[in-house]
């Protein structure tokens, strides 16, 4: 299979602007997570940029890889995807800017539903793309456990 550069670039991007923007809208974030009451195993802050740049790469490769298929399901797994990446930028906002932590978790419960759905449509059109996302799902198993430990705390 031949990279298609620039699609590939435009895939990257998508994502890793999404959260390079609720990064900026959330800026304060890791003061407001560091002044709350934690749940065990809460990670150092500075573990979550890290984590989340790895993911939103993972998510522009795995695009590419449906968007450039000839699955004929291509179109609703894309759907999909751009559905829960919007899902995926109004969690930090409603977590951090506006401190609504149960909300947060209905939220991020919504956008947990809404991975598995993708990762099934793109196992459907391409199985890398689907197993690319695994590391996307375990961390968001892992934030609900923070988001719900962090309301019951806080």
């Amino acid at each position: 299979m031949k990279i298609k550069w620039k699609e590939l670039i435009i895939s990257l991007l998508i994502p890793l602007g999404v959260g390079a923007l609720s990064a900026f809208l959330t800026r304060n974030s890791m003061d407001i997570y560091s002044n709350i009451n934690q749940p065990p195993l809460a990670p150092p802050s500075i573990l979550f940029p890290i984590v989340w740049t790895i993911l939103f790469a993972l998510m522009g490769v795995s695009s590419y890889l449906v968007s450039t298929g000839n699955s004929k399901n291509k179109r609703e797994a894309l759907a999909l995807y751009g559905v829960q990446l919007a899902v995926n930028f109004i969690w930090p906002i409603i977590f951090f800017n506006m401190q609504a932590y149960f909300a947060a978790f209905i939220w991020l419960l919504f956008l947990w539903v809404l991975v598995i759905l993708m990762i099934w449509q793109f196992h459907k059109a391409k199985p890398l793309a689907a197993y690319l996302q695994i590391p996307y799902i375990i961390w968001l198993t892992f934030a609900a456990y923070l988001n719900l430990a962090i309301y019951l705390l806080n």
